[in-house]
């Protein structure tokens, strides 16, 4: 026989389904543990049931989970002591039923029937003292939900009962898992339950009741395959084997509740329900309870298993689980509703409270005007609260636009990579017009070095875009969630900014323009740093000098050609002057072409009026025997003959042929660019970000505040621009209603948890 211990025997208790067992004196916390805490949590379901889906606290419940037929509903009946579940051959539970036992106070002298009762949440202030209206109210209530169909709805039945017989536990009746579908279910209804039961049992807060009957393989257990989803270390589960009653005649379920088959840490408990039969015939769970005990007794198998059989070990397995498991996590409830209480405070700050006044318009219109100008300087200047510490921004970029890309572009920009020789000497000859070349004439080199300034424009003012691009961009982080309010204002605030962005552009691009133009309009070769043309000449000498040195090396290497081949040459190059003589006998040839580069005349950039020196009276040799003006002696048949000259191409280019003097022009001409290139770079590197600061940068920072008041801020656009957003007046509604649930949550605990 399963012997009861003695402490149990005396607490039975007349009218009762089952016993409950007194604290034992190892344990006199566990009843206000069970007094405390259980109920408190069931206020704050109750709290934040208000809240609907919307609620993301996670509040420590027990999930009942398992198949059509596996017992469930028998089992959570039992626990109440009372039939008021639907019940049916199809789909019963259709939404989730949140059930909250709650243990009344009993008086021993009160000899009357004890009182039980119901209430539901969606009826507020009835009582149900009718079990049976109470499975009517739930079908009803499911009905209006879904209608009469087979469907499932996510949305919760709160249903408390009152019972002195009751320990105090909460549960959660989840739809039986269902493999196929029957009338008008969806077709995926297999699949939407799965879904259903996965939200609640996710969470670490909940316990899962994984309910599977006894007369099945419990390692094809739908329940149990769900709970191993959730809780894959079985930490948080509690098996229930149902129909202990019914399994085949020599088999037991010892290995079952032993955990033997499939492990769980908070183990298993046998019960015996109902069968249909008895349901039918209206038997009593007094009296089903009874017979569970019974048969227990009458099973020697299971008297060595007292703790883990029946519906009464099962009620104190799970509120000993629930209370222990709600004292464990209500510090971190605790914490986490105080920190959505701070967040939510915040957002409805942001949110702001709408005034009628035409004082209290123009006041609140002032505020925001004022932090979106303050914000703005904020943010360039650095001194921003929300700053970012992954990427530059505000002023930071600003900076990093003029140093690291404005100024290292302009340095690694070669002044003369776009001209080659054939241009400077064009440029040179141009420049002497029908004359010959004495000098080294400024023209070439103010007309070159103009033509290299003009260059510094474009990336100047490619830098002010940039400039102004980031000012939109900050002007975009300044928006505020309070600015986010009303959306005609925030246009027009976008408006008058990008307005007066454009604004500070264009004085800021003139002045580029100037500067360039400044340098343009007056070629300074007083300038300390310029190089100067006599420095130039002699840099230019010495690279020739070098480039001949070089060359002569070269030339005394052994050579591989005949040494009649090179006596043959120098006779050559003699016969061609010879016939160049004949054959231009009337053309002019260049003068000093043949003139060493040591002795040519420089301008005024050289500081030398230097003039080139003919060799020895050579160019006699040049000059034709006749001049233009004598007559031509010729043969007497040939003196009706004419000379015609070959007509000049409609496009002349430079010789092909270059002598030292040209080459040595040409260097001269490179290092004078070079140098005073240098010196107006180094000008725009410093002034084009002085100017694009004082016209743009900080002129929007100074003014946008006044620029607000003169645009926006006038009497009779109050109301047209601190219009609402539709949904902002929605969200400030739901905010004070979660704001209010938590608040309630917060007092609650600190109430009634230390």
């Amino acid at each position: 026989m399963l012997q009861l211990p003695a402490t149990e025997a005396a607490a039975w208790v007349p009218g009762s389904p089952f016993r409950l067992p007194p604290p034992s004196p190892a344990s006199s916390d566990f009843p206000f543990l069970g007094e405390a805490v259980i109920p408190l949590v069931n206020k704050l379901q109750d709290i934040f049931s208000q809240l609907g889906s919307s609620s993301n606290i996670d509040l420590p419940q027990v999930a009942v989970v398992g198949s059509q037929s596996s017992g469930k509903s028998s089992v959570l009946e039992a626990l109440v002591g009372r039939d008021f579940l639907p019940r049916g051959s199809d789909i019963c539970t259709r939404r989730p039923l949140v059930l909250q036992l709650v243990q009344t106070s009993r008086r021993p002298e009160d000899r009357t029937e004890l009182l039980e009762w119901g209430e539901f949440l969606h009826v507020p202030g009835r009582r149900f003292t009718d079990f049976g209206a109470i499975r009517k109210e739930i079908q009803a209530e499911t009905d209006r939900e879904l209608g009469t169909n087979k469907g499932i709805s996510e949305k919760q039945i709160r249903l408390k009962i009152f019972s002195p017989n009751v320990l105090n536990i909460t549960l959660v009746d989840l739809p039986g898992i269902t493999k196929v579908p029957v009338g008008d279910q969806p077709t995926d209804i297999e699949a939407r339950i799965r879904t259903m039961i996965l939200t609640y049992i996710k969470h670490e807060t909940c316990i899962i009741l994984a309910v599977s009957p006894a007369n099945a393989d419990l390692a094809n257990s739908d329940a149990l395959q769900m709970a191993r989803i959730a809780d894959p270390d079985g930490s948080r589960t509690i098996g229930v084997i149902t129909k202990l009653d019914i399994m085949d005649r020599g088999t037991d379920a010892r290995n079952f509740l032993l955990g033997n088959v499939i492990p769980l840490r908070l183990g298993y408990i046998g019960v015996v329900n109902r069968c249909q039969e008895d349901i039918i015939a209206k038997k009593s769970i007094r009296d089903a309870l009874t017979y569970e005990e019974s048969f227990f007794r009458s099973k020697p198998v299971y008297h060595n298993l007292a703790d883990r059989c029946g519906i009464p070990q099962l009620a104190i397995r799970l509120n000993t689980i629930l209370v222990q498991h709600i004292k464990a996590i209500l510090p971190d409830l605790k914490a986490r509703i105080g920190i959505q209480l701070v967040t939510l405070q915040k957002e409805l700050a942001s949110y702001g409270e709408i005034t009628e006044s035409k004082s209290g318009l123009g006041a609140l219109l002032l505020n925001i005007l004022t932090k979106y100008s303050q914000g703005f300087q904020s943010v360039v200047d650095g001194k921003n609260e929300e700053m970012s510490t992954t990427e530059l921004s505000g002023g930071a970029r600003i900076h990093y636009i003029f140093q690291s890309i404005f100024v290292r572009s302009l340095e690694e920009v070669d002044p003369c990579d776009d001209l080659n020789n054939d241009d400077i000497r064009t440029a040179i000859q141009n420049a002497t017009g029908p004359k010959n070349v004495l000098f080294v004439p400024e023209v070439p080199f103010e007309l070159l070095v103009r033509r290299q300034i003009a260059r510094l424009l474009e990336p100047s003012l490619q830098c002010a875009r940039f400039i102004y691009d980031e000012l939109v961009k900050i002007s975009h982080r300044c928006e505020t969630l309070e600015l986010q309010r009303f959306p005609h204002l925030r246009r027009r605030i976008e408006e008058v900014v990008a307005s007066f962005l454009r604004e500070g552009l264009s004085p800021a691009e003139t002045m580029i323009g100037h500067l360039i133009e400044m340098e343009m309009d007056y070629i300074n070769t007083s300038h300390p740093a310029f190089i100067g043309g006599s420095k130039a000449v002699e840099m230019a000498l010495n690279q020739q000098r070098h480039a001949k040195t070089l060359a002569s090396k070269d030339l005394e290497r052994p050579s591989s050609l005949p040494e009649k081949q090179a006596k043959a040459a120098p006779r050559v190059s003699a016969a061609a002057p010879e016939k160049a003589t004949t054959s231009s006998e009337f053309s002019y040839t260049k003068k000093g072409s043949s003139s060493s580069g040591s002795s040519w005349g420089i301008s005024s950039i050289f500081s030398s009026s230097e003039v080139r020196q003919s060799a020895n009276g050579s160019s006699k040799e040049h000059v034709p025997a006749r001049s233009y003006a004598e007559p031509v002696q010729a043969p007497l048949e040939s003196s009706f003959s004419s000379i015609q000259l070959r007509e000049p191409p409609a496009t002349l280019r430079a010789s092909d042929a270059q002598g030292e003097q040209e080459t040595l022009e040409i260097a001269v001409t490179r290092l004078l660019l070079k140098s005073y290139y240098d010196i107006v770079r180094k000008n725009i590197q410093d002034l084009v970000p002085k100017a694009i600061m004082h016209f743009l940068v900080n002129h929007v920072k100074r003014e946008l505040h006044t620029v607000f008041i003169r645009k926006l801020y006038r009497e009779n656009l109050f109301e047209e621009m601190l219009q609402e957003k539709e949904d902002i007046a929605v969200k400030r509604k739901r905010c004070k209603e979660i704001l209010r649930v938590l608040q309630q949550a917060a007092w609650e605990l600190d109430t009634n948890f230390y």
